[in-house]
């Protein structure tokens, strides 16, 4: 079961991790994912390291959507809020008789 579109109202920029280069990280070309939900809320979490970080802004969105953990992810585009954050965990949840999503926590 998919989550509904209209609590999905908010878009963002994913530039995907593709791996380590000489010069540092590498990300892909930047994607629009249009069916988000953006959350700013300061909460610890821990990364796949067992480190814990903080991170600033939630983003949840359908789980069919693929957001490695190191991605830049731009939020709220256009807007004078607008920021880019490098993805610190990315879950999916899925549940055959709930709402079925990827959450991402942003930095």
């Amino acid at each position: 079961m998919q989550v509904p579109a209209v609590l999905l109202p908010h878009t963002i920029t994913v530039r995907p991790y593709l791996g380590t280069g000489p010069y540092g990280d590498v990300h892909g070309d930047p994607v629009t994912i249009r069916r988000t939900f953006v959350e700013d809320r300061r909460r610890l979490v821990r990364s796949a390291d067992g480190d814990e970080l903080i991170s600033e802004t939630t983003v949840r969105t359908r789980p069919h959507e693929h957001i490695p953990v190191r991605s830049l992810v731009t939020v709220w585009p256009g807007t004078p809020h607008e920021r880019t954050g490098r993805v610190l965990t990315s879950n999916l949840f899925d549940h055959p008789s709930s709402y079925s999503h990827r959450e991402v926590a942003l930095t």
